[in-house]
């Protein structure tokens, strides 16, 4: 077993970085190149704008390289619970934004020829409980009516074509929902922004910014750039150089494992389907079918802020146990890859983008970035050209969280709220 991410391990790596040192003056620095970053610098450079991308480490190493794969449309919380937090307009709005979203996607991937097995395969959210499948349906009939007609409601004999498992309820099935390997198109996505002007540099952790005469000023490890404009795209690998954001921000960690290329009886009796799949729960799962044919199989499985190798390997075995509940005929298939990566949570789960502390800025996405970042660099990208503003959450209001300064230290006892949930609900 490799503790790496999967993503990684079977992308060619970029070349396309610039080397020598941290120079110029540019007309936007983005700080951070995954898909948020690169997506808007992708968009900046094709209308002639001087860009440069600062990267603290490599091109998708931090949450964009370190996900489930998954491309699904909808938001972290149920539609009716996003209309009473949000109000119908603004839920609306952030909903069509996902669906926006994959629709970038897919035409960035055919434009700029990103070969990353992109495909519309659909989403099942799986009711791990019959309580949950009552919540489904009436998620359902509320969101099939008013946002996304392009769903379907999935009884319990409906899902034997789907997957196979004994564990769920029914389901609720989002079609434009798609997948996609994650590694080729983050570097697919910086390549082509190369192409088009983007400057980037690796290994170019911003230790400093000072703001004068109207320019920004920006010191790395490599050098030092100046900006008219910054953009902050870091997530939850926001460094305490940028203190109003990290006040914010919960890093928490997300692990995820991805089993040996599985046989073709083994995929019909696992996920006949072949879609991505979310369960239910709190602390629930999220897997999928692989290019090669692994299952990757992925969740909270603890409550951490921490990823490394003894803290990957932990989170492993628990979601080998929880592979093996679900699918028992897979309890023990192989594991070759374990890996983990930190995800940028906000305290209410919704995330949030615009200009503050003298920067526009994009995260918190709530273990929804994968489908929501390329869109939120392309509508950051457009405010900063003046072309309007469609921020679907521009404005909304985010508190700092009281006692907290980036350290989320009340993980533990949030991950136990969670599971005491499960046992209740």
């Amino acid at each position: 077993m490799q503790f790496k991410p999967y993503w990684h391990d079977t992308t060619p790596p970029f070349t396309m970085a610039a080397q020598g040192a941290v120079e110029g003056h540019y007309d936007v620095a983005i700080i951070g190149a995954g898909f948020t970053g690169l997506s808007a610098a992708l968009h900046l450079s094709k209308a002639g704008v001087r860009v440069v991308v600062l990267e603290g480490g490599t091109v998708g190493s931090g949450a964009s390289g370190r996900n489930g794969g998954h491309v699904n449309n909808g938001i972290a919380h149920s539609y009716l619970a996003a209309k009473a937090h949000l109000g119908a307009d603004r839920a609306k709005a952030l909903y069509r934004a996902f669906d926006a979203s994959i629709d970038s996607i897919e035409r960035i991937v055919e434009e700029e020829k990103i070969d990353c097995a992109f495909r519309r395969s659909g989403k099942l959210k799986l009711a791990s409980k019959p309580a949950h499948m009552e919540a489904l349906a009436r998620n359902f009939e509320v969101l099939h009516r008013e946002v996304d007609p392009d769903t379907a409601l999935l009884s319990r004999k409906d899902l034997a074509a789907e997957v196979g498992s004994n564990a769920f309820h029914g389901a609720m099935l989002s079609r434009k929902s798609a997948m996609m390997h994650m590694g080729r198109y983050v570097t697919g996505l910086a390549a082509a922004a190369v192409r088009h002007g983007t400057t980037i540099h690796e290994n170019a952790l911003v230790t400093h910014r000072h703001r004068s005469s109207g320019r920004t000023e920006l010191e790395t490890l490599r050098g030092t750039v100046t900006a008219d404009t910054v953009l902050l795209a870091t997530g939850a690998y926001t460094t305490k150089d940028f203190s109003y954001f990290r006040r914010r921000i919960i890093p928490v960690g997300s692990f995820i494992i991805a089993t040996r290329p599985l046989s073709e009886s083994e995929i019909a009796a696992t996920m006949p389907g072949n879609r991505t799949y979310v369960t239910s729960m709190n602390i629930g799962n999220y897997f999928r079918l692989a290019p090669d044919r692994r299952m990757i199989f992925g969740g909270r499985a603890r409550f951490s802020a921490n990823s490394d190798q003894r803290s990957d390997a932990k989170s492993g075995e628990i979601l080998r146990a929880s592979l093996a509940k679900l699918f028992p005929h897979l309890s023990r298939v192989e594991i070759d890859y374990c890996w983990g990566g930190l995800v940028d949570m906000t305290q209410d789960r919704f995330p949030r983008a615009g200009f503050a502390d003298g920067m526009w800025f994009a995260m918190g996405y709530s273990g929804h970035g994968a489908q929501m970042s390329t869109q939120m660099g392309i509508l950051l990208a457009d405010a900063i050209m003046g072309r309007g503003d469609r921020n679907p959450v521009n404005g909304l209001e985010w508190p700092t969280i009281a006692g907290y300064s980036g350290k989320p230290w009340f993980l533990p006892m949030v991950g136990l709220y969670y599971k005491m949930l499960d046992k209740i609900q």
